[in-house]
């Protein structure tokens, strides 16, 4: 493969396909706009799909990656870790059979549905990134399911945002979706050896988006429009 060189991308944690909000979409009876996609012939966008699944969180954590992501030529700048595809681009179309498949499959680091999948496109992405690139891992770095097997094959190049020590994962979308609408970029930190847990930050002040920001921002991130008070 080409290597690719300075090239950022983003890792994105899933959403859960066991909760509630999925129980709604798989349901025989669903006929809001995002369930009849992914009943069509060309399915949904697994970003969509998710966002719906964690709401903020997953909103966040797409609208950041996607302002920010530098991506080397013909490569992808950010992929959904999945509970039995491994490693997927944001904009893979899936459908009910897909989530149905994610659904059945609690992930576990031991479990091989999950870990072989995602080993073997780590194993790829490791080798398509130069030493001098960075993959950024929006998600929780106190849990090995992810970690681990990102670690083991990526080693200094997977790092993850320092503000996201100490912070939920509802203050974690918030503060995505801000930075992402003002265009500031947070700063970076090597998982490997990184502090798990710290003190909490304060919290994030409500505000609302109004005016040219926020019709930039919903211009340049369909689907990712931030509400009121994030």
């Amino acid at each position: 493969m080409k290597q690719a060189s300075g090239s950022r991308i983003f890792l994105l944690s899933p959403a859960s396909a066991g909760g509630e909000r999925a129980r709604m979409i798989l349901r025989d009876q669903a006929q809001f706009e995002l369930a009849r996609k992914l009943r069509g012939k060309s399915g949904a966008p697994i970003a969509d799909v998710f966002t719906f699944l964690s709401g903020l969180y997953f909103r966040g954590k797409i609208a950041y990656a996607t302002a920010f992501a530098r991506p080397a030529r013909g490569m992808s700048g950010v992929f959904v870790i999945t509970p039995t595809r491994g490693l997927l681009d944001a904009r893979t179309r899936i459908r009910l059979d897909d989530l149905r498949e994610f659904a059945a499959v609690d992930i576990q680091k031991d479990d091989p549905r999950y870990r072989l999948p995602i080993e073997r496109d780590a194993r790829r992405l490791a080798r398509k990134l130069s030493a001098h690139s960075e993959a950024i891992l929006l998600g929780s770095i106190a849990t090995g399911k992810y970690v681990e097997v990102l670690l083991a094959n990526l080693g200094e190049r997977l790092r993850f945002p320092a503000d996201f020590v100490g912070r939920g994962d509802m203050s974690r979308g918030g503060l995505m979706l801000r930075c992402a609408a003002d265009g500031h970029e947070l700063s970076y930190i090597a998982v490997a050896g990184a502090t798990v847990n710290g003190k909490r930050p304060p919290k994030l002040a409500p505000r609302k988006y109004t005016g040219a920001a926020l019709s930039a921002f919903a211009s340049a991130i369909p689907g990712a429009l931030p509400q009121a008070g994030v």
